[in-house]
């Protein structure tokens, strides 16, 4: 997991690691766009680029970059996120170049053909149908609003239906023309490579590549007690619960790692033994963490009966609030640094997973640590440190997002 780093005079960044036992190749482009950075005539623009640029330049179209991938075994895809985008491929070492040249040509060139505009947007639409017809999806949607609200990272990846079907090709091109540049793209490759070598490809399809990093708002976000609730008569209560935490880079992440997996991250975790296989509240109960640049955010979600809604709710702030009284137990410290070492040491195992890893940590400005590196720190991590953390978070505000057969009123007292 040693890696290397070259930036081309034109401020792209080449990273990789590499892994010699194996023979094949992930190797991504990520770029430092997502839908914080999207006005509102341009919201889910980062997410429709992602499958706009897939339909090809004047060189190549949709069925040319299918097919040549297809012709040598690869997987190819892409993803969006609030603050990034990633065009990735996995394959063959010796099909690297390949590779290189056609996601060079999707992101340097792309061909925005007004058919191909109106006929995606259709495919985006029938997404955001997808997401809306999922009620857990949608809490999640509306937890990120009740935490968020009017600040950029409330903003859905997907946007919404008025700005798809409202957004023309000269949105899509000047969109791409502010955000696309080299400074803000990291090429990350994991394998079987040589560094030089993978260097000396990216510099013949992207060398020439110019322009300028866009800005970027990273104003704080002001965060109160608030309840988003979409009403609908389901079978089940979708709940989210949480509050704000730590943002990407804070040191206090490993502590926090621990203390997600403790709360709610397995099937030996407090909040899944005490709702799921003490009381059968719930089918569906986790804990989950959304590190971002400027803030983050911890969740608690639970699918549950709508008429147990507020038990389940009761349960969950009980549980924020024993770990604030009393900490984590030395058994729980232990088993939660067990099981994060252990997921990293399998997540290492696959390129993709290195390729990703690599990827982010450049593009976001998280420091790069080796396995051991990585290791330490999870090993360094004290119950006091857990304790720290837990009191720090667990406090307050509190925000629920919710899906389900009731109004907001029926659920604020929760988050008293």
């Amino acid at each position: 997991m040693d890696h290397q780093l070259t930036i081309l005079p034109n401020g792209l960044r080449v990273v990789t690691e590499s892994m010699p036992a194996v023979r094949s190749v992930a190797v991504g482009c990520w770029v430092d766009a997502g839908s914080r950075d999207e006005s509102d005539t341009a919201a889910g623009c980062s997410h429709f680029l992602e499958h706009l640029l897939f339909k090809g330049s004047d060189r190549l179209r949709a069925r040319d970059i299918a097919e040549a991938f297809d012709s040598v075994g690869a997987r190819s895809n892409a993803f969006t996120s609030k603050e990034y985008t990633c065009y990735w491929a996995q394959l063959r070492d010796e099909d690297l170049p390949m590779g290189l040249d056609l996601l060079g040509e999707m992101l340097r060139r792309p061909a925005f053909r007004p058919e191909e505009i109106v006929s995606e947007a259709q495919v985006v639409l029938e997404e955001i149908n997808m997401n809306e017809d999922d009620p857990a999806d949608v809490a999640h949607d509306q937890f990120a609003r009740a935490l968020w609200g009017d600040h950029v990272l409330a903003k859905p990846v997907l946007g919404t239906r008025e700005s798809i079907v409202a957004m023309d090709r000269s949105v899509i091109d000047g969109y791409w023309g502010s955000r696309y540049h080299p400074p803000a793209t990291v090429i990350a490759a994991a394998g079987h490579l040589d560094h030089d070598e993978v260097v000396d490809v990216v510099e013949r399809h992207f060398g020439d590549w110019n322009g300028e990093r866009a800005d970027r708002s990273l104003a704080g976000p002001e965060i109160g007690p608030r309840v988003q609730v979409v009403t609908r008569d389901t079978e089940q209560a979708h709940l989210v619960f949480g509050g704000e935490a730590l943002t990407r880079t804070d040191d206090r992440r490993f502590a926090f790692g621990i203390l997600n997996h403790v709360m709610g991250s397995g099937m030996s975790s407090r909040l899944f033994r005490e709702i799921r296989e003490e009381r059968g509240l719930a089918y569906a109960v986790y804990s989950f963490r959304m590190p971002y640049t400027e803030s983050g955010a911890y969740g608690v979600y639970v699918g549950t009966t709508p008429h147990q809604a507020s038990r389940v709710l009761e349960i969950v702030r009980g549980e924020l609030a024993g770990v604030v009284d009393a900490g984590i137990t030395d058994a729980e410290l232990e088993r939660a640094k067990g099981n994060l070492k252990g997921s990293l040491a399998l997540s290492m195992e696959d390129t993709n997973s290195r390729m990703v890893r690599l990827g982010r940590h450049e593009l976001t400005g998280v420091e790069h640590l080796t396995l051991d590196e990585t290791v330490g720190r999870i090993e360094a991590v004290t119950r006091a440190d857990v304790h720290a953390v837990a009191t720090a978070m667990f406090g307050g505000p509190h925000v629920l997002g919710a899906v389900g057969p009731f109004e907001a009123s029926a659920l604020e007292r929760h988050i008293a």
